[in-house]
């Protein structure tokens, strides 16, 4: 009797490697390798209005906007996400090719199927970037904005109670109004 092949589990330079030669995308965690699904035009929507605000809001300063198809390794984590949206200011970043390590705020908008995890399991994982200054949670169908700030104690704090005034971004001096940030939608 033979004895079970061992699985195979990836490293993560295996997995960037191996993914920037598939059409479709795929996150990774801990040597396993999830398939991403398309977004609906709502949520593309949002990311866009959002990424733009914050290209404009940005230009000419040392940080920049990326979406969606940028990928984020979170080393600590052995992971690789594909966050909405994501702010650098890090020079490694600034000169990075295909992977980003040091975010200063990331943004996800929700969906039906990914909310719990990109509330719980995600969030966890994302607060081991050192460089993480705000996380925002946007949910399209409530149109609910939840911005989450590491404060200088390393605990974070949800600012729930503007999100009536739009997404706010304190460590980038940022405000879009609601209507910007849900504009089309």
């Amino acid at each position: 009797m033979g004895l079970p092949q061992r699985k195979h589990i990836m490293t993560a330079q295996e997995f960037i490697d191996w993914e920037n030669a598939q059409p479709d995308k795929h996150e990774f965690l801990a040597g396993e390798v999830f398939a991403m699904v398309g977004a609906r035009r709502i949520h593309v929507a949002i990311t866009l209005n959002i990424a733009a605000k914050l290209k404009d809001h940005l230009r000419g300063g040392p940080c920049r906007a990326f979406m969606a198809d940028m990928k984020l390794q979170v080393q600590t984590a052995d992971a690789v996400f594909y966050p909405d949206v994501l702010v650098t200011c890090h020079p490694d970043d600034l000169k990075a090719d295909l992977t980003m390590s040091h975010p200063k705020v990331i943004i996800e908008v929700l969906s039906e199927s990914t909310a719990a995890y990109d509330r719980g399991e995600k969030f966890a994982l994302y607060r081991q970037l050192e460089s993480l200054q705000e996380y925002v949670l946007i949910d399209p169908d409530t149109r609910r904005i939840e911005v989450f700030r590491r404060m200088d104690s390393g605990d974070w704090l949800l600012a729930a109670s503007e999100s009536a005034q739009g997404l706010i971004l304190k460590s980038l001096d940022f405000k879009a109004d609601p209507d910007a940030v849900f504009e089309d939608v």
